[in-house]
């Protein structure tokens, strides 16, 4: 095959791939567009009474995890008051400490059980639904009264069975998920800002 017919092939797989995750977020728009709603009026509560949203996640989940907090706190679309909001991935100090006294799969659920109140959310993302780390926090969540929300790929694993609010992106493919978790957390981000701006409440 020639360069020209090479860069063709390519240009073909990326046209593939992108409808391809186009075709993901359809079917995510469909499947979940009523717990979508459901979860931000949670939210919208949530930062009502005083309460904040925590998020966590592993590897390109503490990126989306740490992307959502930065929406909350900075703004998305409109122009208001910061939100409170924190991913539990970021502090590498915290992180490391924890790792090293508690090991790795404590490092969510202590800062859960240090910084969360009954008035709290933590939103948790897993593409597999199966993160040890992520169920520890989620478990101690539960614990305190905490509402859970978990964003995971198709089936869910052990994370769908534990969680307030299930929210399954319809695709076995990790970059399509995620792809359909920004995508979600950013619809929570618009139906919040919009809900709460347009009352005046903040």
């Amino acid at each position: 095959m020639g360069s020209n017919g090479m860069k063709e092939a390519a240009e073909q797989r990326v046209i593939d791939e992108l409808l391809e995750g186009s075709e993901v977020l359809r079917q995510t728009a469909y499947a979940l567009s009523a717990e979508i709603v459901n979860v931000a009026e949670h939210i919208v509560t949530t930062l009502h009474t005083g309460g904040k949203v925590m998020v966590c996640g592993n590897g390109g989940s503490a990126a989306d995890a740490q992307h959502f907090a930065a929406e909350l706190v900075g703004r998305f679309r409109r122009e208001r008051p910061g939100w409170a909001a924190i991913a539990l991935t970021v502090d590498s100090s915290v992180l490391t400490s924890l790792s090293n006294d508690y090991g790795f799969e404590q490092v969510f659920a202590r800062q859960v059980q240090a910084l969360g109140r009954p008035e709290d959310m933590l939103v948790a993302i897993s593409t597999s639904g199966n993160s040890i780390n992520v169920l520890a926090a989620v478990e101690v969540a539960i614990g305190m009264g905490v509402r859970t929300v978990g964003l995971t790929g198709e089936g869910g694993g052990a994370l769908a069975e534990m969680v307030d609010h299930h929210l399954a992106i319809p695709s076995g493919n990790t970059a399509y998920i995620q792809q359909g978790h920004i995508a979600v957390l950013h619809m929570f981000c618009e139906l919040v800002e919009e809900r709460l701006t347009r009352d005046d409440e903040f």
